[in-house]
């Protein structure tokens, strides 16, 4: 399939195999951690909302559960990234190529 894919050929790739994992293998990552990061962030926000008291809850001088909680939602936001960035050289990135070979035409 060389130069610009037409609009017949780009709705064969999207039916191909090679497409289908890889849109398999970025829904399988991206829909658990997106849930997981929601509920995460909703039980923070429910905890600020009506657990002031628990939020209150100093640890060590002036800092509370509430700040620590607070500060955990940039930290795992990070960790999610950096997640992400591994599981996309592992998996996502190999596939990706995989079907940009097939479209372009190339071979190795």
């Amino acid at each position: 399939m060389l130069g610009d894919p037409t609009q017949v050929e780009w709705e064969e790739i999207q039916r191909s195999s090679e497409f289908l994992r890889l849109r398999k293998a970025l829904r399988s990552f991206i829909f658990p951690m997106t849930a997981a990061f929601l509920a995460w962030y909703l039980l923070y926000v429910l905890c600020a909302a009506y657990a002031r008291g628990f939020m209150n809850v100093k640890v060590f001088g002036n800092v509370t559960l509430g700040l620590l909680f607070g500060l955990l939602q940039f930290a795992s936001t990070f960790v999610i990234a950096i997640l992400y960035a591994r599981y996309a050289n592992r998996k996502f990135d190999p596939l990706a190529d995989e079907l940009r070979n097939k479209i372009e035409g190339e071979t190795r």
